[in-house]
This record gives structure tokens, sequence and C-alpha cells, in this order.
């Protein structure tokens, strides 16, 4: 019984299965939460508001903090379940787990609450307790793919930073030279020109000091145009590794939905990711009719995001994000065997026949494979006689099914 509501927990907690509602919700939950909570210490540095709500604000700064504590327990305790630390054993693998990115944040989260408790309440504290909108990032694809991009690209990111801190150094050196005897105050050395340096180089122009010769302002001109060269320098390292990390990690994900489908499980790879790069997206609203029973099928799709409900003789089901549907059309001609609409809004994957078959006529290989599959599985049983839907997909985990009566 433990066994399963340890595993149970860490499926709530950490995997975050497509179509769990549980997970999204304990998600959703603890977002909300941390929105709360810093918005709440934030509010309680002004000083009306946070004397009038002080009682309140304590409030929730003890909830955040007994619930981020029981949530960092728990991730605690399911540890050993992660599949990379399976083989550590129970202390060791939670070691480990304690040290990782995430877990250090979740530490963070739930330092601010228990600190003052052993060393008194401190103004410092303020600072870890406004740190917890960092666990934003474990519940943000998008975040996580941004952090990626960003240690991924640090070494060019390390570099423009130099080079930045070169011109720097170098103007603030030049005007030195030019308005020490000038302004011997605001230039009379290298470290007190840096200030107007990094003001004129980040283009934020501050005005406080400003170079009042001939040559002091040609030498300022050419630096602010400078700063706009070198600060697009990061920013187009940053952009462009942002972009190919989050198309590498929907690569990944459309990749996977491909290789589940039975179809395409003898192939490849490489014929996979082939097959992958057919796929084009399609976006359903709620109540939308996706595909209508009787009409000719030519295309197969897959659920990325959203739920649809498919009418089918005696029978309604429910398919969730991961599931895929249609899979027969692109086997053979055949009509729709059931009304599919959107219950949710939807963003689908759609992969068309005739852009199967034109590859599968490049690659022969590939079509022999699959042919081969076509043969096994025709003679098996269909949901629908002549359609378009295979007995498999109603065996797809997140498939809900109801009868009708």
């Amino acid at each position: 019984m433990v066994g399963q509501f340890k595993r149970r927990l860490y499926e709530i907690l950490e995997k975050g299965a497509a179509g769990d509602a549980a997970s999204r919700f304990v998600d959703r939950v603890l977002m909300l939460l941390i929105v709360v909570n810093v918005t709440a210490v934030i509010v309680s540095t002004v000083g009306d508001i946070g004397e009038t709500f002080g009682l309140v604000v304590l409030i929730i700064d003890i909830v955040s903090g007994v619930v981020f504590s029981l949530e960092y327990f728990a991730r605690l305790w399911v540890a050993d379940l992660h599949p990379p630390l399976r083989h550590y054993g129970g202390l060791k693998a939670r070691l480990r787990y304690a040290v990782q990115p995430f877990a250090l944040i979740d530490l963070i989260a739930v330092l601010p609450f228990w600190m003052p408790l052993l060393l008194g309440d401190f103004r410092a504290f303020l600072l870890f307790r406004l740190l917890r909108f960092l666990k934003l990032a474990r519940y943000s694809p998008a975040l996580r793919s941004l952090i990626t991009a960003l240690v991924s690209e640090s070494r060019a990111i390390l570099a423009s930073a130099i080079i930045i801190g070169g011109v720097v150094l170098t103007a603030a050196t030049i005007l030195h030279l030019v308005e020490s005897d000038t302004q011997p105050d605001a230039f009379g050395s290298i470290p007190a020109a840096i200030w107007w340096a990094l003001a004129t180089v980040t283009t934020v122009g501050y005005g406080d000091v400003v170079p009042v010769t001939v040559l002091g302002k040609v030498v300022g001109s050419v630096v602010m145009v400078l700063g706009y060269v070198l600060l697009a320098l990061p920013v187009g390292i940053v952009a462009t590794a942002f972009a190919r990390e989050i198309h590498s990690r929907e690569f990944v994900v459309t990749w996977g939905m491909v290789a589940r489908v039975p179809l395409f499980e003898e192939l490849g790879p490489a014929d996979i990711a082939d097959i992958a790069k057919l796929l084009h997206s399609q976006s359903s609203a709620r109540g939308e009719i996706i595909a209508r029973a009787g009409e000719p099928a030519d295309s197969m799709y897959f659920i990325v995001s959203g739920t649809v409900e498919i009418d089918l003789p005696g029978e309604r089901l429910e398919m969730h994000a991961g599931n895929f549907f249609g899979e027969m059309a692109v086997l053979k001609r055949a009509n729709r065997s059931a009304t599919v609409t959107a219950v949710t809004d939807c963003r689908l994957l759609v992969l068309d026949a005739d852009g199967l078959h034109r590859m599968m006529r490049r690659r022969p290989e590939v079509a022999a494979r699959i042919r081969d599959v076509v043969r096994q599985r025709l003679g098996k049983e269909e949901l629908t006689p002549g359609g378009d839907m295979s007995s498999e997909e109603l065996d797809e985990p997140g498939v809900d099914i109801e009868r009708d009566t």
C-alpha cells in the first residue's frame, strides 16, 4: 500500500504525465501559491499596506512555508524512483537529488520558513522569500528551455562579456586621457571614467557625466554606436540558442509520439525522424468537428494538447494529449469510422497519407518495413470494418471509454 502511494506521489510531483488531472492540479496550485507568496512579500514592504494586512501576509507566509516544506520532503522521499537514481539506493539517491538545481531551489524556498525559527527574523530573509519565484521554472517548459539555452551558450556569452568589458575599459582610458584636465572629478582616473563608459556602452546615458571637449564628444559618439552593436551580440546568441532549444524539445516530443504508433514501431530512429518532418500543425477550437463519420479518411492525427471526443456506435471515447487516432487512414483507403469533436481547444499534428506515400516511394527500404507491418495488421480485427481506426488506439494510455446504454 505504501509502495503504491509512493509511486502515485512520484507520478504527481515529478513525472507529470500528459492527461494526469491530479498532476496538473497540484502544479497549478503550487504555481498560484508561489505567485501569491511573492506578491505578499512585495506588498509587505509598503508601509501602510504592510501594517494593515500584516496578519494576512503572515498567514500566507506560514501556509506557503508548510506547503513548500511538505513538497520538498515529499520530493526527497520519492527521489529514489527517478530512473537515473534508482541504482544508488534510498539515502544516496536522495543525497544526489538534493544537490540538483531544482532541488536546491526548493530548499531555498523553504529556508525562509525554518531559519527565523532557529536564528531569529533577519531582514536578509526577505531576499530568500522573493527567490521563491525561481520555483516557477519547474512548471514552465519555456523557462527551462531558456535556462538550458543560457547554459549551452555560456562560453559565447562569456566571450561577449569580455569584449564588452574590453570596450568599456578602452573607452574609459581614452576619456581619461582626453578629459582629465578639463573634468578632473569625472575623468581624473580610469576607475572614475569607467562609470561614464558603462552608462554609454549600455546606452543608458544617465547624463550625470558627459564629455565637454570636441575630441571627447567624438569618442563618446563612437562608443554610443558601439554600444548598440555590442549589446546585440549576447541578445542574438541567447535568442538563437533559445529558438534551437524550443525546436529540439518539440522535435523530441513529436518523435516520441510517432515512435509509439504500431505502424512505425519497426522503423529506425532516422526513419521516424523523417516521418516526423512530414507532420503539420492544426488547431481546433472547442466544439469544432475534426473529422466526420463516413467521409474519406486520408490522414491520421496526434493530439499535442487538449481533449477530443470520438463518437462511435455504442460508445464514446475521450482522447487526451499524447494519444493518436485514424492510423488506418495512412495504411489503406478508408472512411472515417466516427465523428471526432474537440472537447477543448486542441493543438493537433496531422500526418497526410499522400506525404507518407511520397516518402515511401523515395525510401524503398522504409516502404518495405511498413508494408510488412501492414500485411500483419490488416488481418487483425479493426474497430470498425473498413474504417480508419485500429484496436490498438483503444488500448492507448489516457483513453477514456464510455459505453452507451
